[in-house]
């Protein structure tokens, strides 16, 4: 079955090869809160609110751009795959992407719900911020994991 909002297969390689990397650099990144100083720009910026700073509506600001470029190669290998078709895309493998997508939002938003009820101020931020790419990781770790045990059960009936 053909579906167009899925890419080739192919591109799902290159998410694969641009993700593991990302998510480590992004890691290291964050627990070590590593900034280059050769990253430092002044960027476009359409609403800057500093905690005890400036605000600035349509403006340029100072920023070390070493997140922003951290986060688009997380979101978009992510993307490429999880919404990679699968070598043999069929019904039943479609049915295991939809389940697994509904499953990440319930599981991602559930997270949202603890965080608002247990989680405050500056820790808030870290959940919040975080939980923009849970949801693509949450897809991608169950639709695999479900992929896996799909392949498994029909090996050991062969």
């Amino acid at each position: 079955m053909k579906l167009n909002y899925l890419f080739p297969n192919k591109y799902k390689k290159i998410g694969w090869t641009l993700l593991i990397p990302s998510v480590i650099f992004g890691l290291i990144t964050l627990i070590f809160d590593f900034e280059p100083i050769f990253l430092d720009f002044k960027v476009p910026a359409i609403l800057v609110d500093e905690i005890l700073g400036k605000k600035v509506l349509f403006g340029f600001i100072e920023n070390n751009i070493l997140n922003e470029i951290v986060g688009i190669f997380i979101i978009v290998s992510s993307i490429l795959v999880a919404f990679s078709e699968e070598v043999n895309e069929d019904e039943y493998i479609s049915k295991i992407r939809l389940e697994s997508l509904v499953w990440a939002v319930y599981i991602n938003y559930g997270i949202l719900l603890v965080a608002f009820l247990f989680i405050y101020d500056f820790s808030f931020f870290w959940v919040m911020m975080l939980n923009m790419f849970t949801i693509l990781l949450f897809f991608i770790i169950r639709f695999h994991l479900q992929i896996s045990k799909q392949k498994n059960m029909l090996n050991n009936e062969e």
